[in-house]
């Protein structure tokens, strides 16, 4: 088992792939179907989710992370619903794939939850085929929060949308702010009546790369005297109010945002990041999770996991590290920032701003 274990995680994702066509070429089995025969538990879902493409392991994960709805419309009881018990870890999940993204990333996953025939999924749901990502989200969130997770998958369609707001507010809001400063403006004005407006907030931070969002969210926080986070603490509820904390943590640094939900060490979420991001963007994320806890990531998993399991997540961690390993050292020093020193909210990153 360790041996096999060492095999799919000393390798990148390309290899493993190729690995699976050699086996099944000389087997006449498929790889996956042949792990699950001798696999259980945890170690069997991580590494089937290593033999996934990155675009078919995200599409997964967005799946699954709609699994409890999908299992109540098709008649499974809710005592069946073992580790998914409640429908906010499943939309802070949901929210973490959408918000952390590229818009050609979510493209290309939500093309790959379209052509697949089936999606490995918790027991309860069986096959998915050929779904469409963008009608499933409508069916699955509502209200201001399901307008803001389409508008994530598809900005521009949300964006002209008569049921998010009229065209002559999008046209005065968005299309002729042309600056930061006027998107901060616009954010503000939508604080002002009784009740906080979503649309602008809809529209704007998902409209316009991360860069210049940074900037609006800056000068908001100027023009306001408070924080984003507390801005949206205070005037907006539910799982709209989780959707733009998680957005603006994302917008500000999505590493730092992946990094705090390592530090739950909930193994679904420390799997699915690790795997997802492996070949991405892991090295930074354990830079924040180095600076957030004071602990490195690695030594963090010894804690929590073991055997054949620990022996994979750590291969995982310290993959992308020996891919560049040059600059590995460099990084992890200039991150070591005390604890204390890292705030939380819109001021994740601890960058100057």
């Amino acid at each position: 088992m360790t041996a096999l274990v060492r095999i799919l995680t000393n390798r990148n994702n390309a290899q493993r792939q190729a690995v699976a066509q050699s086996f099944q070429d000389k087997t006449k089995q498929d790889l996956s179907g042949a792990l699950k025969k001798v696999l259980s538990g945890q170690l069997e879902e991580l590494l089937l989710q290593l033999m996934m493409p990155p675009e078919q392991l995200e599409a997964q994960r967005l799946r699954a992370a709609m699994a409890v709805s999908l299992r109540v419309r098709s008649g499974v009881h809710p005592h069946r619903l073992g580790s998914h018990p409640g429908l906010g870890t499943d939309e802070e999940t949901l929210l973490e794939i959408l918000c952390s993204r590229s818009r050609k990333t979510l493209q290309e996953v939500a093309a790959v939850y379209r052509q697949s025939e089936s999606l490995d999924l918790p027991a309860g749901i069986g096959p998915v085929y050929k779904k469409d990502l963008e009608k499933e989200l409508k069916a699955e969130t509502s209200g201001d929060f399901g307008r803001l997770v389409v508008a994530l998958l598809n900005p521009l369609l949300q964006a002209l949308s008569r049921e998010t707001f009229s065209p002559d507010h999008f046209h005065s809001i968005c299309l002729s702010s042309s600056s930061a400063l006027l998107r901060s403006q616009a954010l503000a004005a939508s604080l002002s009546e009784k009740k906080a407006e979503a649309g602008p907030w809809i529209s704007i931070l998902t409209s316009r790369d991360s860069d210049h969002l940074d900037k609006v969210l800056m000068e908001l926080e100027l023009e306001t005297g408070q924080t984003v986070d507390q801005l949206v603490e205070k005037r907006f509820s539910g799982d709209f109010r989780l959707g733009l904390r998680v957005l603006v943590q994302c917008i500000q640094d999505p590493e730092v945002y992946l990094a705090q939900r390592l530090l739950t060490m909930k193994t679904s979420l420390v799997q699915g990041i690790m795997v997802s991001h492996s070949e991405e963007n892991l090295l930074p994320i354990r830079a924040a999770f180095l600076r957030l806890s004071g602990s490195s990531l690695y030594s963090t998993l010894q804690e929590h996991f073991k055997g054949e399991q620990l022996l994979a997540l750590q291969a995982i961690c310290r993959k992308q590290q020996d891919l560049l390993r040059p600059t590995v050292s460099q990084l992890l020093r200039s991150t070591q920032t005390p604890p204390h020193q890292v705030g939380v909210g819109p001021h994740l990153s601890g960058r100057q701003r």
